[in-house]
Order: C-alpha cells, then sequence, then structure tokens
C-alpha cells in the first residue's frame, strides 16, 4: 500500500502525476489541512510537499502529529519555519539545483528585454506607431550590452550561471555573496560596493532574514540614474514601496521582474511602467525544470519512507 504524502501548497494537478503514481496524495489544494481533512485522516501523515515560499509555521506542523518529512518542490525553503522543524524532528528536503538553468535563462531574459526596451518595442510595433513613422522617446537609442557592468548578488548555483551567461555577452560581471568564491569575476566586498559599480543588478541570492529588503533605496540610488535591477530571487528580497519610488523618480532606468512581494498580486503601480518588464514567476517553469524537481521529490520522499536520510536535505549556512 502506498504511503500517504499531503500537498500542502496549491500546484497544479500535471506537477503531481509522476509523485502520484508511487504516493498516495492528499491534496489540500492551498488550504490548511484541517480545513480539508479530518483530524484523523492527518494522524497517520508523516510527510507533506510544500512549495519553499508558501509560509509553513510550527502551529501547521502541529495538525499533523506524525509529521517528520517536509519536501519543498523546487530549490527555495524561506516558507518553512526551519527552527519548529527542528524542534518536532522534522527533516526539510528540497530540489537543490533542479531549476538553476531555467531561472538563469529568465534573468537574462528580463536583462536584455529591460535595456533593450524590448516591451516597448512591441507595443510599438502593434500599435501601428512604427508604420506611422510616429515619433517615441522611449525609442532612442540604448547602451548594449558590451562593456556594461552587470552585478550578480548571490554566487550560488544560480548566480554562477547567470554570471556565465552574462560574461558571453561581452560585459564586465561582478558579484557579492555571503562569502568570496572561486569564480573569475570581480568581488565587491558590500552589496553597497556593488551596486555602486554596476549598471545592471541581478538579484540571485538566498531569501531570508538577513536579506529581506536588502535591495532598498539606498541600493537603488547607488545604482543610479542609468541602472536596471533584475530580480530572479524572491520579491522579499526588494523593498518594493522604494522600487516603486525609485522608478517614479526616475532614480533608476527600469526593471525586470519575475517575483513580487505578495504573488500572484503585484502592484498597479508596477505594472504602469514602459520601463518595468514583468514576468509571472516563471523562472523555474520549464519542462526540464519540473521534470529535475520531481525527481528530487520523489528522491527524498523515498529515502524518508526506507528510513534514511534525505539526499537533499536542507543544509542552512
Amino acid at each position: 500500500m502506498p504511503e500517504k504524502v499531503l500537498i500542502y501548497s496549491r500546484f497544479p494537478k500535471a506537477l503531481m502525476l509522476r509523485i502520484g503514481e508511487r504516493f498516495e496524495l492528499m491534496d489540500a489544494g492551498g488550504k490548511a489541512p484541517r480545513e480539508v481533512f479530518a483530524a484523523d485522516q492527518l494522524t497517520g501523515v508523516r510527510a507533506m510537499i510544500t512549495a519553499g515560499g508558501t509560509p509553513l509555521p510550527g502551529a501547521m506542523m502541529d495538525m499533523m502529529p506524525d509529521l517528520k518529512a517536509i519536501v519543498c518542490y523546487g530549490t527555495g525553503y524561506d516558507g518553512v519555519d526551519l527552527a519548529a522543524a527542528a524542534t518536532r524532528g522534522i527533516a526539510v528536503g528540497h530540489s537543490p539545483g533542479a531549476n538553476a538553468s531555467s531561472v538563469a535563462d529568465i534573468a537574462v531574459t528580463l536583462m536584455l528585454a529591460a535595456t533593450r526596451r524590448l516591451t516597448v518595442a512591441d507595443h510599438y510595433v502593434r500599435s501601428g506607431d512604427w508604420a506611422a513613422t510616429k515619433p517615441s522617446p522611449m525609442m532612442r537609442p540604448q547602451a548594449g550590452m558590451r562593456g556594461r557592468k552587470v552585478g550578480v548578488y548571490g554566487m550560488g548555483e544560480i548566480g554562477r550561471k547567470i554570471a556565465a551567461r552574462v560574461a558571453s555577452f561581452e560585459t564586465e560581471v561582478g558579484y557579492f555573496s555571503r562569502s568570496q568564491h572561486d569564480v573569475p569575476y570581480h568581488y565587491l566586498p558590500s552589496l553597497e560596493a556593488l551596486a555602486d559599480w554596476c549598471s545592471v543588478l541581478v538579484i540571485a541570492v538566498r531569501a531570508g532574514a538577513d536579506t529581506h529588503h536588502a535591495v532598498d533605496g539606498k541600493i537603488l540610488q547607488k545604482l543610479g540614474a542609468d541602472g536596471y535591477v533584475v530580480n530572479i530571487a524572491r520579491g522579499s528580497v526588494i523593498d518594493q514601496s522604494a522600487l516603486i519610488a525609485a522608478l517614479e523618480a526616475k532614480v533608476i532606468a527600469g526593471a525586470g521582474l519575475d517575483v513580487y512581494a505578495t504573488e500572484p498580486h503585484p502592484p498597479d503601480a508596477l505594472t504602469a511602467f514602459p520601463n518595468v518588464v514583468l514576468t509571472p514567476h516563471i523562472g523555474g517553469h520549464t519542462l526540464e525544470s519540473h521534470t529535475a524537481m520531481q525527481d528530487c521529490v520523489i528522491a527524498n520522499l523515498e529515502a524518508f519512507f526506507a528510513g534514511m536520510a534525505l539526499p537533499y536535505a536542507v543544509r542552512e549556512a
């Protein structure tokens, strides 16, 4: 008889098909488990699947007294109260690096779309303004990538892949992270120094208390009027109100965003800026990434139910 696994976050059913072939899935559909299942149904639940950004406090864990494994679908785990899980003896796993290539690709896409104003150009063609030779100040020539200084905030697997891709555009690449790495890029001693040095700041750092609103008004000021910010990490890393204020005051030139403070509800103020490119948190949303993430989820669950350590356990530095 297959082991029971609770699906805590809201996932498209197609993403759970492979996992459902191996385990008996109890889908809470993004609701509190007690709203969907009776207490006796939850008693035997030993493992659950969640999206890393979904808040999962200790009180929620207590609803499943036998819970001993939380498996995050994806690389993130910022929504899980790790201290509460440790206190309760609950192992936490994730899918490290499974979507790194896809996220790096969308970072570069957003960077190019923002700096070359591709969405503005698209509208210029579709609206008929190009055919009518209607002048547009937004269509003035923009600086290209050759010789640009691109700063990567965070040098984990995603940050490294972003840096490698960006370097191929004949740019200078610099980075800041908690520690210096053996990589062929210029290391800056602080986020402030990185923002002051670069004209494109790409955020690829893991979300957490130490990175919450790390990119604030002061950092955006240092980025400057010709600078762009690209965020493919978590919306919490940018002070979104400060970003809106910086865009309104033309403190920076533009932005490319795949993540937001509250999802799926980016503020209307952001959607009004023609120099901001927005995507709906699709960085890791490719067929290859989902297969890799599902492989990690299945491996973690199979190891847990076999009484073994999780092969992709969360290891906080």
